[in-house]
């Protein structure tokens, strides 16, 4: 039987830039092609439309939402949506998350904020807006898809987007810890050398992307980037019956790198 058969579930984050697939876009196919509502929220609509489109083309249930999570109102409208297009909600995926260049010696405060408003605080006003309904329902899981930059070091200096992913890990430990007694789980992802599009487009930065990409290889101990698919899979067990006893952790899906 799908793991999620008639199950709502929301993904954050669920388009991806261009054609190519993201970690939101195959995480929505995913739990799609495993039986679930989805509903695909994008704060661009022509991407949350481009991926609730491919699951309806494949026979499964999904609804295009557009919401940029950052703005008042959003997470709560986001909710409701999902309630009212599928009859509540019983998986949180979030998948958002922005990054910017700088060791802490050179930080661009603004930056800082609007880092640290879409990695963590839209996080967990998504959190506060979906709890309401799982408590009511008596369970639900929540999978924040974090980095492997929160626990490992980087060869990059973004010291934002490091500390906003490291909350973002503690602020899933805490929702799991105070809800574990009422049915709600909460885990986080953390991917590491990923080849997505999104990856791409921000370490290449105009050099040869397939150097680029045998460079990025070299740091994985399996010696090959990790797909979108396999973070996928991951987040789609720690949201199943499969993982009902499993909370407040992080997965690693880094092929090795983190010890």
């Amino acid at each position: 039987m799908a793991r999620f058969a008639g199950r709502s579930v929301i993904v954050v984050g669920a388009g991806a830039l261009g054609d190519g697939w993201g970690n939101g876009k195959a995480a929505a196919v995913g739990y799609a092609r495993d039986g679930a509502r989805v509903l695909c929220v994008d704060r661009v609509a022509q991407a949350a439309g481009a991926t609730a489109a491919l699951i309806a083309a494949e026979g499964h249930d999904a609804t295009p939402f557009t919401a940029d999570l950052t703005a008042p109102g959003a997470p709560e409208a986001m909710a409701e949506a999902a309630i009212a297009a599928h009859g509540g909600i019983d998986v949180l995926h979030f998948n958002i998350g922005i990054s910017a260049p700088g060791a802490v010696g050179a930080l661009d405060w603004d930056a800082w904020d609007r880092v640290f408003e879409t990695n963590v605080k839209a996080a967990a006003r998504a959190a506060q807006a979906v709890i309401p309904t799982m408590l009511r329902q008596g369970k639900g899981a929540m999978v924040f898809i974090s980095s492997l930059a929160s626990v490992h070091d980087a060869p990059y200096a973004y010291a934002s987007y490091e500390a906003s992913k490291a909350a973002l890990n503690r602020l899933s430990r805490s929702i799991a810890l105070t809800h574990a007694a009422r049915g709600i789980r909460s885990n986080v992802v953390l991917p590491g050398v990923i080849d997505t599009p999104h990856a791409a487009a921000f370490v290449t930065g105009g050099t040869d992307p397939e150097a680029t990409a045998r460079q990025r290889a070299a740091l994985v101990p399996m010696g090959r980037q990790g797909t979108p698919w396999e973070v996928a899979e991951a987040a789609l067990f720690l949201a199943s019956d499969a993982a009902s006893f499993i909370t407040g952790v992080a997965l690693a899906v880094d092929g090795g790198m983190h010890g």
